[in-house]
């Protein structure tokens, strides 16, 4: 009787319009048609009633509705809204540019899940030279807003179980995988609300965009096969963006929970919880040759980093054929670290680069103006009893580094150390150089 009096509903809601340009399963219903939109579960949410769209649901999860779903993007553009109902499910089969929009929302309530057909999204993508990126599709223009209580799945296990034992910045690398959400030339874009689950790679990546925030987010990826864990899976990457906010946000993966890559400026984090990650990082940077990058103005505060790698880094490139930069003005406050290997860190010799290569080919980035505040908790021990490792490169400047309140302890014994090598003038507490440190 529900399901009838639903499809009453549309029938007088859809009376006045034309119906021929209206693809099988879908619906267009006017903002007027309050009733209508409260059934559908479009009414009385966080923004006012628009002309709202729906779309036929998947049978299973080989039934692509790609094509609907452009569709109903299509359809929503320019002033309206497509919902994607609760308790359905919709899969997505086809890579989909998106890059056209203009004053739109999506109310994602079910779940909008992707393929795992391997050799269908490694020959279909959309690639990215940056660290060898590709994605199942992009996001782009103007005003777009996602919200919703509903989840976009990555379906990432088939990803895990194929790259086990590989790595995303191995140059011999040509195992590509998709990135789950991500926006290119996007001006004014939030998403609220809903589940990103068990992406292939990076969760999220910000393009040549401005004014990106995310609220009340939940990132989680997780492996069914202990022997193939989920990799490369961060949370937030970023390159050329100016504008980014993380608020409200819980993020469960398995590497940097929030990483902006060059050139990002202008970023707000706020009440951030991240477990089982690489911490609250910048960068990395400088890792293309002869390239200025950048990270700064940053603001965050009121993060909980729990059983990681790292808590705050600031993260650099260094070796032959690498670029230069700077990581300038950024604030880490009231930064909450439980059983983290290393709680505080300044890497300028990022990613696998051994000592020698370093010491013979330091990094070109500098490091200024960093303030770490009231940054409590302990270390795993990893470290002995390391809490805090500042080490700057000798052709790098890392000036205006200042530390205040830390409470940072060691399983591994007291007093805590923490390291200051090669960073000009007082850091604000008392710190050694790593040539005394217990480790």
């Amino acid at each position: 009787m529900k399901l009838l009096a639903i499809a009453a509903l549309f029938a007088g809601a859809v009376s006045g319009l034309a119906t021929s340009h209206v693809i099988p399963g879908a619906h267009i219903i006017p903002a007027k048609e309050t009733n209508v939109l409260r059934k559908l579960g479009a009414h009385g949410q966080k923004y006012p009633d628009r002309r709202t769209v729906t779309i036929r649901s998947s049978k299973n999860d080989t039934d692509d509705i790609s094509d609907d779903f452009l569709w109903g993007i299509k359809k929503a553009n320019h002033g309206g809204r497509l919902l994607l109902q609760k308790h359905k499910k919709y899969v997505i089969g086809k890579k989909l540019d998106l890059t056209f929009l203009d004053n739109i929302e999506v109310q994602l309530d079910g779940e909008l899940k992707f393929t795992d057909d391997i050799d269908y999204w490694q020959a279909n993508n959309f690639y990215y030279s940056f660290q060898k990126s590709i994605t199942f599709w992009r996001w782009g223009g103007k005003n777009i807003k996602i919200f919703g209580h509903g989840t976009l799945n990555g379906n990432g296990q088939a990803w895990y179980d194929a790259f086990s034992g590989a790595e995303i910045l191995d140059p011999d690398n040509t195992f590509y995988r998709p990135i789950l959400f991500l926006t290119e030339n996007a001006t004014g874009i939030s998403v609220e609300g809903i589940t990103q689950l068990n992406s292939p790679c990076w969760t999220n990546f910000f393009v040549q965009s401005k004014d990106v925030s995310f609220d009340n987010v939940f990132i989680n990826a997780y492996s069914t096969n202990i022997s193939s864990l989920p990799k490369n899976t961060d949370g937030f990457d970023s390159l050329n963006v100016d504008g980014l906010s993380v608020t409200n946000t819980r993020i469960d993966i398995g590497d940097d929970c929030f990483s902006p890559k060059p050139n990002t400026s202008n970023i707000f984090v706020q009440n951030l919880w991240c477990n089982n990650t690489h911490g609250v990082s910048m960068g990395s940077i400088g890792q293309y040759a002869g390239q200025l990058d950048y990270i700064e103005h940053a603001y965050i505060e009121n993060v909980t980093l729990l059983n990681g790698q790292n808590g705050a880094r600031l993260k650099a490139w260094a070796g032959q054929d690498v670029g230069y930069g700077r990581i300038n003005n950024i604030t880490y406050r009231n930064i909450h670290i439980e059983n983290t290997d290393a709680p505080v860190v300044l890497d300028q010799c990022y990613f696998n680069v051994d000592a020698e290569e370093c010491a013979a080919y330091p990094s070109a980035v500098n490091f200024t103006n960093i303030v770490f505040d009231n940054i409590y908790g302990t270390s795993s021990g990893k470290n002995k009893k390391v809490v805090v490792d500042l080490t700057c490169s000798p052709n790098a400047v890392c000036s205006n580094i200042k530390l205040s309140n830390i409470d940072l302890t060691s399983p591994a014994g007291s007093p805590p150390e923490i390291v200051c090598d090669g960073i000009q003038g007082d850091i604000g507490v008392d710190c050694i150089s790593s040539n005394s440190t217990s480790s």
